[in-house]
């Protein structure tokens, strides 16, 4: 069970719905399926979006910001060129609080890195209509582990010596078991000055379950959502880590892989090897993986396995999922989501997320599986 320290928010809340002023797609009658929205190949196709109009908002997962921004706008495009006049927004709060968000009904879907808990589920019926939540795997990325060493660029590091950072256990860049690991690097004496989220983060949660999955010993705190040490550098969301590492030296910090720009970078050890961060060696990490067990049919969560010795695997990857509600209360909002849902999990939709942001497309199992999934929300 993922360790979440943020608090879901209140019964009362709970039962607040914001509503949204979109005018109906044909094809959804209410009770039946919402899912008449995009045609399977994301939209490309005429007659799918005429009708689509009003407003749309999500918030989640900064990780995948690069990405929600070239998915809205290019959808907008479409539907656009069809006649429809929807506006699709995305706040990338974070993880955490779009979680939030969500289930208070101030949006209609979310980003999330950490997948949805028991309780989470089950407090989403408040606000989905008396169904419950289910999640999608939209976006698979690497969390690069990022630093700002002056003169280096590439660094090999092992999940023991990642660990021992993070836990503040190995300060100085010179220390012999990163020198160990760098023969060929001259190393300066700098101090280590790790940053982490200041947020609840599901990015946090995926990185501190590699940890823990791979150095229990060096890392003691288990995956988390909330960086359990105090004190530290930090930064509010992936940009506002990154800012953080940029502006200091010695700094080292982790961030989905499409925002680490110009800083160095560390190759992982897996096995005897030492990989790169990319979305072929991420998608590799999710192909190894199973479904996570005990979930409902239409929640589809991957039991992501950080120990993998697989040749050419990055298990430092992060699924980001797109939180939706089984059931929506009238047909212009269940439509409109199943529309941009349905894109989203296109081919097209994530060939745009992977020009934008260098994600890996998921496969074409899960994107069927996904649009099944979509297909099932009912309205009304």
């Amino acid at each position: 069970m993922n360790v979440r320290k943020h608090k879901l928010v209140s019964l009362a809340a709970l039962g607040v719905a914001a509503g949204l002023a979109l005018t109906a797609c044909g094809g959804s009658a209410e009770g039946s399926s919402g899912g008449s929205g995009a045609p399977e190949d994301g939209g490309t196709a005429a007659g799918g979006y005429a009708e689509l109009s009003g407003n749309l908002a999500g918030a989640g997962a900064s990780s995948m910001a690069n990405a929600q921004t070239a998915w809205t706008e290019t959808f907008t495009g479409l539907v656009q060129a069809e006649g429809g006049d929807i506006t699709v927004t995305y706040d990338p709060t974070g993880s955490g609080t779009g979680r939030e968000q969500f289930l208070s009904g101030q949006v209609k879907f979310a980003g999330t890195d950490a997948a949805l808990d028991e309780e989470e589920l089950a407090a989403s019926t408040a606000v989905c209509n008396g169904e419950r939540a289910f999640e999608l795997p939209v976006y698979i990325s690497p969390i690069a582990v990022v630093f700002h060493l002056e003169g280096i660029e590439n660094l090999n590091l092992s999940p023991e010596v990642i660990a021992g950072i993070f836990a503040e256990s190995i300060t100085s860049w010179n220390d012999p078991a990163i020198a160990e690991l760098n023969p060929d690097v001259e190393l300066p004496e700098t101090a280590i000055v790790p940053v982490h989220r200041s947020d609840d983060s599901g990015t946090t949660e995926n990185f501190t379950e590699y940890l823990a999955d791979n150095a229990p010993e060096a890392w003691t705190h288990g995956p988390i959502e909330t960086w359990p040490i105090p004190g530290g550098q930090s930064g509010d969301g992936t940009s506002g880590l990154i800012s953080t590492v940029e502006s200091g030296n010695g700094t080292i910090g982790y961030a989905d892989a499409s925002q680490a720009g110009n800083l160095g970078t560390a190759s992982i050890q897996v096995g005897e090897e030492f990989v790169d961060y990319s979305a072929d060696a991420a998608a590799k990490a999710v192909d190894v993986s199973p479904r996570e067990e005990g979930r409902a049919e239409n929640d589809i969560v991957m039991e992501l396995d950080r120990t993998t010795a697989e040749a050419g695997t990055y298990p430092i990857v992060l699924i980001s999922y797109l939180a939706l509600c089984g059931s929506y209360e009238d047909s212009a909002t269940g439509d409109a989501v199943t529309a941009y849902a349905s894109f989203m999990i296109s081919e097209q939709g994530q060939q745009v997320a992977a020009q934008n942001a260098g994600s890996a497309p998921i496969s074409e199992e899960l994107r069927s599986e996904a649009q099944a999934a979509i297909d099932a929300i009912t309205v009304g």
